[in-house]
């Protein structure tokens, strides 16, 4: 089975069921949890482009059996998803566990062609890259096709024929000695990959980089601690464009910190942690958090590898769990931990590496009333992140 976005859900989840006869998938930009699909690290985020769509809009969308509209309406829709999808807490719940592939897969026996977009923000990449390791661990075939593009995208040709003749017609090919993964570059085609030993690349490794101040202007990222620096606060307006807030000089709305510029290139292969501690004026207050590459790049032929490196949202409420939120008590502070998307990505020399954290993102989370203010502090906060080669000074 092959299939792109929901129809590449399809072919994952009827691989879970462990039916006889289906030898091997090739899911594209599949959603392989709604928890993941419309929530992040507890927080309610929309899936890009589709802002403020859950999953009861989602229903409406692709109910498609009249002949069991009653049931499905009144247990599924009015009763199950009605009491279940809480767009309150956004706590990950039973409703949430029950539509998670990553529960079911204890009979998945089928090779895995696994193809995704690092920049697919409606489904983003997390919903392939979160299997990779299981599938692994259970000693599955496996196979990794990542490209630079948005959402879509299938392996070339040459590559699916390979793992279908492989393990669906049984032909002795020797795809099971080709390299794990295949990454399409910054400057290439999308049907002319790289190829590496797995991914994330077994050759990168942690590097961990700490908050200098600098707000309400521009601070920097640092390899050594600095001394105690205390806290910048930031005031949360969804009004403002996230690029925009990315290109201020200066403003009060987030708080942004830089490598020095790099002086040779720096990949970038898997996710990176944001460590946080933070406090909130208000009970409750979105997080969001992107890497970029500056200056930000406006040319008509910029590319999506152009300014955003990666992404990530978190609601500080479920700094202790993913299943359960407190309410902040304004002015304490909580440490939280979350990955950014999963990326690889290749940071030319002359650019630099920033960290930009805010509250509402305009494009992917609620939008509260403006004026809730984050704290973060400087000396419990620190992201890192997996490098290959190039060093940041």
């Amino acid at each position: 089975m092959i299939g792109t976005s929901y129809n590449g859900t399809i072919p994952f989840a009827a691989a879970t069921t462990g039916v006889e006869g289906l030898e091997a998938v090739i899911p594209v930009a599949p959603n392989t949890s709604y928890y993941y699909y419309y929530r992040s690290n507890g927080l309610v985020r929309s899936p890009g482009g589709y802002l403020g769509e859950d999953a009861d809009v989602l229903y409406d969308f692709v109910f498609s059996n009249p002949d069991n509209c009653h049931y499905s309406d009144s247990v599924v829709r009015d009763k199950e998803m009605a009491e279940g999808i809480d767009r309150v807490t956004g706590d990950y719940n039973e409703f949430w566990r029950k539509r998670d592939l990553m529960n079911y897969l204890e009979p998945f026996k089928a090779a895995v062609l696994m193809a995704h977009a690092f920049n697919d923000w409606n489904v983003v990449p997390s919903h392939s890259y979160r299997f990779i390791k299981v599938l692994k661990e259970k000693g599955l075939p496996l196979q990794i096709y990542y490209h630079q593009g948005s959402h879509g995208g299938e392996p070339p040709f040459k590559m699916m024929n390979r793992w279908f003749t492989r393990y669906l017609f049984g032909v002795e090919n020797g795809v099971e000695n080709d390299p794990k993964a295949f990454i399409v570059r910054e400057n290439a085609d999308r049907l002319s990959p790289t190829a590496y030993a797995d991914y994330p690349n077994p050759d990168a490794m942690p590097l961990t980089l700490y908050l200098k101040s600098g707000a309400p202007g521009t601070g920097s990222l640092v390899t050594e601690k600095p001394a105690k620096q205390g806290t910048e606060t930031i005031v949360d307006n969804f009004s403002f464009n996230c690029s925009a807030l990315a290109q201020a000089e200066y403003t009060s709305h987030r708080l942004l910190y830089l490598t020095p510029v790099l002086t040779e290139p720096a990949h970038i292969p898997g996710v990176a942690t944001v460590k946080i501690r933070a406090a909130a004026s208000k009970p409750a207050v979105n997080l969001s958090v992107w890497l970029v590459a500056l200056p930000w790049s406006t040319s008509r032929e910029m590319k999506m590898t152009d300014n955003i490196i990666t992404r990530g949202w978190a609601d500080l409420q479920n700094h202790s769990s993913l299943t359960e939120s407190e309410p902040l008590v304004p002015g304490r502070f909580y440490e939280m931990s979350f990955e950014l998307e999963p990326d690889d990505q290749i940071i030319p020399a002359g650019k630099q590496i920033g960290l930009l954290i805010f509250s509402s993102d305009k494009e992917f989370t609620l939008h509260p009333m403006p004026g809730t203010e984050l704290t973060v502090d400087l000396d419990g906060t620190e992201i890192t992140i997996p490098i290959v080669g190039g060093k940041i000074k």
